[in-house]
């Protein structure tokens, strides 16, 4: 491996806070603090990237983009999308040129559509940067010779109290996973049965950065699926007999012999 590479790479700081008192200007160029995407309650979706990057943070916002459109939520409702650049000579302009190539992409699949309000897209200076990506275990290494960078690509999602939930690696994510992973940090506040049913039988891997099965609750659920289903079985059952037709078995000969006897 190249040494420069040995610098690079997303460290995971599950469960510690993201300091949300930084401050950063949005795609509109208002001066905004982290934490007011924290301010609604609902989960955020994080990640750094830069918006003049030539290849991989397109890849990664495309991938992004790709797995939003299927989760069934909409950003701004059950959960915020914040995506920061680490390069401190981008302008809110930038932010906003890409914010709306990857709003346009979202909502090529999405259903309802989405406005775009729930999907931030910030520049900062590199006090903030710095800070923000040492508290998300981000580690980059600008090339002075070119201006590039060498990073790392992934997501995290936070909880709505700013701690940090689960990591998400690569440029393709699973819409499965993030979705899981929006409900769980949301402490199941938004989602439906099945989602509760499917975080009880799978939990999240920081090592993978995947939800896996967890082989006794499946095996609890179904043990219990089969009692139900017999319990059921059974009262069926029971109901048909108690339902079933009386009188079997009557002497009719009596009547059958009306009008036969002899004199």
């Amino acid at each position: 491996m190249p040494s420069v590479l040995k610098d690079v790479g997303i460290d995971q700081r599950l469960n510690q806070p993201v300091p949300l008192d930084l401050q950063f200007k949005d795609e509109n160029g208002n001066t905004v603090k982290l934490g007011d995407y924290f301010n609604s309650g609902r989960p955020v979706i994080l990640n750094m990237v830069y918006y003049t990057c030539p290849m991989l943070c397109d890849e990664e916002l495309a991938g992004e983009a790709s797995a939003l459109s299927m989760l069934r939520f909409t950003p701004g409702k059950q959960y915020e999308v914040v995506s920061v650049s680490f390069n401190p000579d981008e302008t809110p302009k930038d932010a906003a040129a890409k914010k709306k190539i990857f709003i346009d992409r979202l909502n090529e699949h999405l259903d309802p559509k989405t406005d775009g309000s729930g999907w931030h897209f910030l520049t900062g200076q590199q006090p903030e940067i710095t800070a923000l990506a040492k508290a998300i275990g981000f580690r980059y290494h600008r090339d002075p010779a070119t201006g590039q960078y060498f990073h790392a690509t992934g997501l995290l999602i936070v909880t709505p109290a700013g701690k940090i939930a689960q990591y998400y690696y690569g440029v393709e994510f699973s819409p499965r996973d993030l979705r899981l992973g929006v409900v769980q940090a949301s402490q199941e506040k938004i989602g439906t049965v099945v989602d509760a049913v499917l975080l009880y039988c799978c939990k999240y891997d920081p090592k993978t950065g995947r939800y896996g099965a967890v082989i006794a609750n499946i095996m609890r659920l179904a043990g219990a699926a089969t009692m139900l289903i017999l319990g059921g079985f059974l009262i069926v059952m029971y109901r048909r007999d108690k339902s079933g037709p009386t009188g079997a078995g009557v002497d009719d000969s009596h009547g059958s012999n009306q009008g036969t006897g002899r004199n």
